[in-house]
C-alpha cells in the first residue's frame, strides 16, 4: 500500500517560497526604479537625496500600511486622505479654542479620529453596503465639515497658528522633528513608518487577528461560518486606518503649525496605489505590510527622482500610472508562477 502524504507538511522549495511572497513583484520594481534614477539623476545617490526620498515615502507609507491591511481584509477607505486633515484640524482648533496644552488637542484628535474609523466599520457591517459607498459618503461629509468648521471658527480656510502654545515643542519633537545621523538629516516620520511596518507584519503573520484579516478578505461568509468575528475584524481595520491618519495629521500640524482645510483630497488614491503596487489584490485576501512599504518607497523614489533628474514634474502622474499598471501585471505574473510551482 502506497503512503499518502499530506501536502500541508511538505517542505516548500526556496523558489516556491520566494514566488509566493506578495511583495516580490514590488521589490523587483523598486530595484528597477532605483537603478533607473541612479543613472538618470546624478544627485539621486547622495545621502541627503536618499533622506528626502525616505521622507516622501514615509508620508505615504504611514497610511499605506493600514490601508494595505484593510485591502487584505477585502475593503476600501476613500475617506483616508481627508481624515488626515480632519485629524490635524481637530487637534489644532481644540487646542486654540480651549487655550489648552496642545497635547489635549492631540488626545481629543485621537479619540475623534478613531471614532470616525469605527463609524466607517460599523456602517459597513450593519448596512451591508459596499465600502466604496460608505467611505465615499464619509469622504464627502468630512470634506464639507473640514471647510465648514474651519471657516466658522477661524473665519478663513486655515487654522490659527499654535506654535506659541504650551506643549508645542514636545509635540513637534514627537511628530515632526528631524534626527541627524552621520551628518544626514532624517525626519522622525521615517521611524513612525518603520514601526507601523513592524507592527502590521507582526499582526498579519504572528497573531490570530492576522488570520482573521486574511480569512475575511478571502471569503467572509466562509470565515463567519468557522467562527471568525467578521464585524469586529473590519471595524478594527477601519480604526487602524484612522490611527494612521491621526499620526499623519499630527505630523502635518506640527510641521507647519497651521492646517489648510482643503488638504488631503485625492491622497486616498495614492495610499491605495501604494498598496496595490506592493502586491495587495483589489479583491482582498492577499498582500503584506512590507509590500505596501515597498510601494510607498517606489512612490517616493519616483516623485523625488523626477525632481533630481530635472524633468518636468507634470509627467509625474503619468509615471505613477505606468508603474501601477506594470506592477499589477508583474504581481499577476508572479502569482501565476507561484501557483504553477505547487
Amino acid at each position: 500500500m502506497s503512503a499518502i502524504t499530506d501536502e500541508r507538511i511538505l517542505h516548500a522549495s526556496p523558489l516556491r517560497k520566494l514566488l509566493g511572497r506578495p511583495e516580490l513583484g514590488s521589490v523587483v520594481g523598486a530595484i528597477a526604479v532605483f537603478l533607473f534614477f541612479a543613472v538618470a539623476a546624478d544627485s539621486f545617490l547622495k545621502a541627503s537625496s536618499l533622506s528626502t526620498v525616505l521622507y516622501a515615502s514615509s508620508t505615504i507609507g504611514i497610511m499605506a500600511v493600514p490601508v494595505a491591511l484593510l485591502m487584505i481584509g477585502g475593503e476600501f477607505d476613500l475617506s483616508a486622505g481627508v481624515l488626515v486633515t480632519s485629524s490635524a484640524l481637530v487637534s489644532s482648533m481644540f487646542s486654540y479654542q480651549m487655550t489648552a496644552n496642545v497635547w489635549a488637542g492631540v488626545g481629543v484628535s485621537l479619540l475623534v479620529t478613531l471614532a470616525i474609523g469605527a463609524f466607517n466599520g460599523f456602517m459597513l457591517t450593519r448596512t451591508k453596503l459596499p465600502s466604496f459607498i460608505i467611505t465615499l459618503g464619509t469622504f464627502l461629509m468630512l470634506t464639507g465639515m473640514n471647510l465648514g468648521f474651519t471657516k466658522l471658527i477661524s473665519d478663513t480656510v486655515s487654522t490659527k497658528t499654535i506654535a506659541d502654545m504650551e506643549g508645542f515643542p514636545t509635540a513637534h519633537d514627537v511628530f515632526a522633528s528631524t534626527l541627524t545621523v552621520g551628518g544626514v538629516d532624517f525626519k522622525i516620520t521615517i521611524l513612525w513608518w518603520f514601526a507601523l511596518i513592524a507592527l502590521a507584519s507582526w499582526i498579519l503573520l504572528r497573531t490570530r487577528a492576522g488570520n482573521w484579516i486574511f480569512a475575511v478578505g478571502g471569503n467572509q461568509d466562509a470565515a463567519r461560518a468557522v467562527g471568525v468575528p467578521v464585524a469586529r475584524t473590519k471595524i478594527g481595520l477601519y480604526m487602524g486606518v484612522a490611527f494612521g491618519a491621526w499620526i499623519s495629521g499630527q505630523h502635518l500640524l506640527f510641521s507647519y503649525d497651521v492646517v489648510q482645510s482643503g488638504e488631503g483630497v485625492g491622497n486616498e488614491l495614492i495610499y491605495i496605489i501604494a498598496a496595490v503596487i506592493g502586491g495587495c489584490l483589489i479583491t482582498g485576501g492577499y498582500g503584506s505590510a512590507v509590500g505596501s512599504a515597498v510601494g510607498a518607497f517606489i512612490f517616493g523614489m519616483t516623485s523625488k527622482g523626477i525632481v533630481f533628474a530635472e524633468w518636468n514634474p507634470d509627467w509625474f502622474k503619468f509615471f505613477l500610472g505606468a508603474m501601477l499598471l506594470l506592477a499589477t501585471l508583474l504581481n499577476a505574473w508572479v502569482r501565476k508562477r507561484a501557483e504553477a510551482t505547487k
